[in-house]
């Protein structure tokens, strides 16, 4: 490249740098507007009706956040669609992907390249693909399906049967009990289980952010499931709360009324919402925890102590990740793959470079 053509690289590039941050700005100032509104009107409220501001402030702690992050798609291609009707009545959208019929080429467990044999789920005894069940990927708060989608070509080559569906209120789904754009943790547990009993018990779940604490609720109400992996943990949901209240300037009386309704929602005792109390409570299955060290939604610290206290857990850490790459990291993605196969499977060198 000409010394020209360097400087005007250099200029497109930090032109683009600036349009992104001012993006970021206008973003944060829309942000702190939208907050000092529901600020006032909660002021308001607790000071002429404490009650309405309670309900008010559970409207907003169960709507699910949205965002181009969140909604981001690494589905390397279609899968077969279909849905699951609750017991309830609310409809969740499935997404399916069998495993290749053929070998596949061992760069696809790393870079999650479409295989280009064609799906089924049987069998090569003389290939590298093995029918080992179906693995489930479950998303986080105010996500979708697409964004575990790096994860489902390496684990189709690996002869597993992938299965990703949107919680109720999440996605493509449906609404839930609560309406439209409105959902909780034991909802979401729930979402899991009705797609579980349409699509069978999950060999692995490869779960993220706030879908690790509905996958432990769930596993905890009797799902049973071989590997779990828990990526960017949380572990006390209802944690959360303090910040959220402290964050809308919540007197004392109106939070003491807002757990009230939270526990009414919930229909259950909140400890069980607690991961940790699960974990010392409860039979589990193996799981890895993959946390990074710059994650700022939820602390690396958290991720640490949830492999430490989990029987048979085992961490991987990350650097420079954050809380959402990681999900898209081939070296993630490999170590998920190689963590849940067989050990037949890792001596014949699937997941081997």
């Amino acid at each position: 490249m000409t010394e020209s053509g360097a400087q005007k690289s250099t200029i497109v590039r930090a032109e683009s740098d600036r349009r992104v941050a001012r993006r970021r700005a206008a973003r944060r100032r829309r942000a702190a507007l939208q907050l000092a509104v529901v600020r006032a009107r909660l002021g308001l409220l607790q000071r002429i009706a404490p009650r309405r501001a309670a309900q008010h402030a559970l409207d907003l702690w169960a709507t699910p956040p949205d965002g181009a992050g969140r909604r981001r798609d690494d589905r390397p291609a279609p899968g077969t669609l279909g849905s699951v009707t609750t017991d309830g009545g609310s409809h969740l959208v499935v997404e399916t992907w069998s495993p290749p019929s053929g070998p596949v080429p061992a760069e696809v467990l790393v870079t999650g390249a479409p295989t280009a044999v064609a799906p089924s789920s049987g069998s090569t005894p003389g290939g590298t693909v093995a029918d080992l069940g179906a693995v489930y990927l479950v998303h986080g708060w105010g996500g979708w399906r697409g964004q575990l989608g790096a994860f489902v070509e390496p684990l189709r080559a690996a002869g597993y049967r992938v299965v990703a569906f949107d919680a109720l209120s999440h996605g493509d789904s449906g609404p839930g009990r609560f309406g439209p754009r409105r959902s909780t943790v034991p909802e979401m547990a729930e979402s899991l289980a009705a797609v579980v009993r349409v699509h069978g018990e999950p060999t692995a779940v490869v779960a993220h952010s706030l879908g690790t604490a509905t996958t432990t609720l769930a596993v905890r109400d009797g799902l049973e499931v071989g590997r779990l992996v828990l990526v960017a943990a949380i572990t006390d949901p209802l944690g959360e709360l303090e910040r959220f209240a402290d964050a809308l300037r919540l007197a004392a009386p109106t939070r003491a009324l807002l757990r009230a309704l939270i526990l009414d929602v919930a229909g259950r005792p909140l400890s069980d919402l607690d991961v940790l109390d699960t974990v010392r409570s409860h039979p589990l299955p193996p799981a890895l925890v993959v946390h990074d060290r710059a994650d700022k939604e939820v602390p690396f610290e958290v991720g640490a102590a949830l492999a430490a206290a989990w029987p048979e857990g085992e961490l991987l850490a990350t650097d420079g990740l954050g809380h959402h790459r990681l999900l898209r990291d081939p070296t993630v993605v490999r170590t998920v793959v190689d963590y849940l196969a067989p050990v037949g499977v890792r001596a014949a060198g699937v997941g081997d470079a």
